[in-house]
C-alpha cells in the first residue's frame, strides 16, 4: 500500500479529497497533519490576502483563534478530513501539529514509513517566494518526494465548525 503524510491547514474539500485520492493508481493510505492556524504566521497571512486582493479576508484575520483556542477547530477540521478520505475508500489517521510543523513532518515520513509527502494549502505568496513555505523547506528534510498542490477553498470549511 502506498502511503502518503498529507500536510494541511484546512479542512479538505470534497474536490481536494477526490484529486488526492486518484493521484495513484495503488490503494493509498493517509496520514494527515493538520497544522491550526495562529498567531505566528498572521502577518504573512494578511500580506497574501493584500497580493491576492481579498481585502475582507485580511481585515479578519485577526479574528482568528489563537493558543488553545486555535485547537478545537483544527481538531474539528482534521476529524472532518480524515471522514471524508475514508469514505473514498482510504485509511486515514492523523492528528493536530503542536508547535513545529516540519519536526513532526520529519519524524511521521519515518515512523509510517511514507512513500510521498503532500502539502496541501492555499497559496502564500511570500513564504513562496523566498522558498520559505512548507513544501520548500520540506524538501530538504523529509527524505521523500514533495509535492506541493493547492487546496480548494470554497468549499472547504462547509459543516465545519
Amino acid at each position: 500500500m502506498f502511503t502518503s503524510v498529507l500536510l494541511v491547514e484546512q479542512p479538505l474539500s470534497a474536490i481536494d479529497v477526490d484529486f488526492v485520492t486518484t493521484l495513484h493508481d495503488d490503494a493509498v493510505s493517509f496520514v494527515v497533519l493538520m497544522q491550526p492556524r495562529g498567531a505566528a504566521d498572521r502577518l504573512l497571512r494578511v500580506i497574501d490576502d493584500i497580493a491576492l486582493g481579498k481585502l475582507q479576508e485580511a481585515v479578519h484575520e485577526g479574528d482568528e483563534p489563537e493558543g488553545e483556542a486555535a485547537q478545537r477547530p483544527a481538531a474539528a477540521a482534521l476529524e472532518h478530513s480524515l471522514a471524508a478520505l475514508r469514505a473514498a475508500g482510504c485509511e486515514a489517521v492523523g492528528q493536530v501539529v503542536e508547535g513545529r510543523p516540519l519536526d513532526l513532518l520529519r519524524s511521521v515520513v519515518d515512523r509510517a514509513g511514507a512513500d510521498e509527502v503532500i502539502v496541501l494549502t492555499a497559496p502564500h505568496l511570500v513564504e513562496e517566494f523566498f522558498h520559505r513555505d512548507w513544501a520548500s523547506r520540506a524538501q530538504h528534510t523529509v527524505g521523500v518526494p514533495v509535492l506541493k498542490l493547492y487546496a480548494h477553498t470554497e468549499e472547504a470549511t462547509a459543516g465545519v465548525e
